[in-house]
């Protein structure tokens, strides 16, 4: 069975040259497809420099298609029998095309999640191996005792010959903070010990996640439309298709973060409405909530809170009293309509 990493990257050649040399560290061969997402950095040349190391296609886009859009570019490029997703900022632990290819060997049905870990510090770097920062964080890094920068760094020996060093200081969950955080320790829970759940697909994950190709294409891919939750959006038709969300243990990923907070979609909350109108259920509108309640200093009173899969299972049902457009309203999200 052949395994194809599809990465979608746009303007971040400096973590995407890491992000190659960690899929040549690979204790088990992949292609490699890398999708340039209309980058107006030196994107290409990175990718063309990993020809001599990597099996790798290139996909080249002269103007942005969206992170949906580069993944169908991707995946319709790749030659493998299974695709996992890969962006361009995250490292590949050595074992991860490995367990990816154990998991979805022994099943079919697969939809296999793997595990996220963010290395907080690289937000403040341009070049996390040069140790170059950002332009607005200049100042403090300059402010730093040279052991200290050197201790952001993430370099291309220590990920071909020394990744535990990257391994220990990496925090769960692909994005700093206590919600992110706690939100990857409930998706795993509920993905160990909840297989039946009926909303396991709220566990997706948009960097590290494999299924089988032909899978992949029958359902139509990612859905161009959604440019938030896309790999929620999708893992929900593939669950409906008869496949099975289910951890892969030791497929761990690192995100080499480059700005403060992430796109938070109760915020950028465009996605939702095109989710619903695809899949007119309750748990889509209840998600928002459920990632609110997660939160240290959430708005929401105690008894709105939904602090599990299985408890936003149970919420969806509509049967619990609790009144979600008030939660909502609190959360400045329109009402479940």
């Amino acid at each position: 069975m052949k395994l194809s990493v599809v990465i979608r990257s746009k303007d971040e050649a400096e973590r995407l040259r890491l992000t190659r040399m960690s899929l040549a560290r690979q204790s088990a061969p992949a292609e490699v497809v890398v999708v340039n997402d209309g980058s107006s950095d030196s994107t290409r040349a990175v990718i063309d420099e990993a020809r001599s190391f990597l099996s790798l296609t290139a996909v080249h886009h002269e103007t942005p298609r969206g992170r949906s859009g580069a993944a169908n570019a991707g995946a319709q490029a790749a030659s493998g029998d299974v695709l996992v997703f890969l962006d361009g900022d995250t490292l590949a632990d050595p074992e991860f095309v490995r367990r990816h290819l154990v998991a979805q060997t022994e099943r079919a049905d697969l939809i296999g999640r793997g595990e996220a870990f963010n290395l907080r510090c690289t937000r403040f770097l341009q070049d996390p191996e040069a140790g170059t920062p950002r332009p607005c964080e200049a100042f403090r890094i300059e402010r730093l005792s040279p052991e200290e920068r050197g201790r952001l760094r993430v370099t291309r020996s220590q990920i071909l010959y020394d990744f535990e060093a990257i391994s220990r200081r990496a925090e769960t969950g692909i994005y700093p903070g206590a919600g992110p955080r706690r939100l990857q320790e409930l998706e795993l829970d509920a993905l160990r010990r909840h297989s039946n759940c009926s909303v396991l697909w709220a566990a997706a994950c948009g960097s590290n996640q494999s299924v089988r190709r032909d899978a992949f294409l029958d359902v139509g891919g990612f859905d161009e439309a959604i440019t938030n939750n896309e790999h929620r959006e999708l893992a929900l038709r593939l669950c409906r298709a008869g496949l099975r969300m289910t951890p892969v243990d030791g497929a761990r990923v690192y995100h080499m973060t480059h700005r403060s907070g992430w796109r938070d979609p109760l915020k950028e909350v465009e996605w939702e409405a095109v989710f619903y109108a695809a899949h007119p259920l309750l748990a889509v509108k209840l998600l928002a909530v459920f990632w609110a309640s997660l939160s240290p200093d959430s708005p929401l009173p105690d008894e709105a809170r939904i602090l599990s899969l299985p408890a936003l299972e149970a919420a969806a049902l509509g049967t619990n009293g609790v009144d979600y457009d008030a939660a909502r309203a609190r959360l400045g999200l329109p009402s479940l309509g």
